[in-house]
């Protein structure tokens, strides 16, 4: 039997869950998915430019683990380029640190960490926010995870 695979943190939720090229509907496209934690690796190492070892301590595994994760997550995104297959972003064991929610009214944006509940924009006062984390699933799960 497998061993269970050990939490992964996330700093923030993506901001975009799907991507696909432009002109073609996505009912016709096959779909890659991107796990949480491969987006994370992603944005820690080629996008921050952190070396390996600071990213996975950042995300709380072992280098050799991170080093699976940036590997497959690279594989991924090249055959997303390549093939013109969609691209979604979803799944993995992973645990926010923060979140971001969206107003719908006034359309900022806005991050907190993973324990606070924000229910009202603080920018115009509307109560017709997004939450980005609740979105990939995650809610209490992440608030009850120690970092």
């Amino acid at each position: 039997m497998p061993r269970k695979k050990k939490d992964r943190t996330v700093n923030q939720p993506p901001l975009y869950g799907e991507f696909k090229p432009t002109g073609v509907a996505a009912k016709y496209l096959n779909q890659i998915n991107l796990n949480l934690d491969e987006y994370e690796a992603l944005r820690l190492s080629d996008y921050q430019g952190m070396s390996q070892e600071e990213a996975s301590n950042e995300m709380n595994i072992s280098r050799p683990t991170f080093t699976r994760l940036i590997e497959n997550a690279r594989k991924k995104l090249v055959e997303f380029i390549l093939t013109g297959k969609k691209l979604k972003i979803e799944g993995g064991n992973v645990h926010f640190k923060n979140n971001v929610y969206k107003c719908f009214d006034c359309e900022q944006m806005f991050v907190s960490d993973i324990k606070t509940t924000v229910v009202i924009c603080p920018t115009c006062s509307s109560s017709a926010i997004k939450n980005l984390a609740g979105s990939f699933g995650h809610g209490k799960c992440c608030t009850d995870h120690e970092f």
